[in-house]
């Protein structure tokens, strides 16, 4: 299977990059991963809901960019369903079965993701009602497709 992840902005703290390292690292065995990041804009302070708009647009364009016609689409949103590790794991392995062997990942910039980009997907995936970092996201996400693969294959994993 092949994962992508593609999202808004750059992993500047060293900690984030280390554990995402990791998680690559592990996953390497069960799927190719791929992690794509485009340029977040800058926000204004006091930016109108116009411009807010504006930013989730120019950002959704970026990353339409990187969608393939043979891959499944599944965005991370504060309103997606809320799987538990299990169900997430049965998801992905009925994917797999279907023959949808490539799956992108969304993940937005702090404001959120464009209407038009999430036209695209097919799923959309929640970790809970809190608001995380989108840096975090990226080693949360990566722990549970680790997870799931390992639900997958019958091994142990922590519950």
């Amino acid at each position: 299977m092949r994962i992508t992840i593609l999202c808004v902005g750059k992993i500047k703290e060293k900690y984030y990059r280390d554990a995402i390292a990791e998680y690559e690292k592990r996953l390497s065995r069960y799927a190719k991963i791929e992690i794509i990041e485009v340029a977040d804009e800058k926000t204004p302070e006091s930016a109108s809901p116009a411009e807010e708009a504006q930013i989730k647009r120019r950002e959704g364009e970026r990353m339409e960019r990187y969608l393939k016609e043979d891959a499944t689409v599944i965005a991370l949103l504060i309103d997606g369903a809320q799987p538990d590790s299990v169900e997430l794991a049965k998801k992905i392995e009925r994917f797999g079965i279907m023959g949808k062997s490539h799956l992108i990942f969304l993940i937005g910039g702090s404001l959120g993701m464009d209407e038009e980009l999430l036209s695209h997907a097919e799923e959309r995936l929640s970790f809970g009602r809190m608001t995380y970092p989108h840096q975090l996201m990226r080693v949360i996400l990566l722990e549970q497709i680790y997870r799931s693969f390992r639900i997958m294959k019958g091994e142990p994993y922590h519950k």
